[in-house]
């Protein structure tokens, strides 16, 4: 199926996309145990509203969903679920990985 945008459409839709990662990646951040469901609540967030044709609302639902994106992030950063923290741990399993 091939669609054809207009360019404010491309650019609507690349700006949801971009909401969709930076969310999935916050995710990633939170605790073992809540990570998963948080996952699945994004997704259902974006699947609710994937049949939405009008601009303003989804500009709207950008907006709203950056705010949440801003709480969520600064939730994870008080609680001390940092970036640098999923770093560190990334590089601990890739080395764990590495023969010795």
């Amino acid at each position: 199926m091939v669609l054809a945008l207009d360019l404010q459409d491309f650019l609507l839709r690349a700006r949801v996309l971009k909401l969709y990662r930076q969310a999935l990646r916050t995710a990633r951040r939170a605790p073992d145990q809540s990570r998963a469901e948080l996952k699945q609540v994004i997704r259902q967030e974006m699947e609710s509203n994937r049949e939405c044709k009008d601009k303003q609302r989804i500009r709207f639902l950008i907006s709203e969903g950056t705010e949440r994106l801003k709480g969520l992030t600064e939730m994870l950063d008080m609680q001390g679920h940092s970036t640098m923290q999923l770093d560190l741990a990334s590089k601990k399993n890739s080395l764990k990985r590495e023969p010795s």
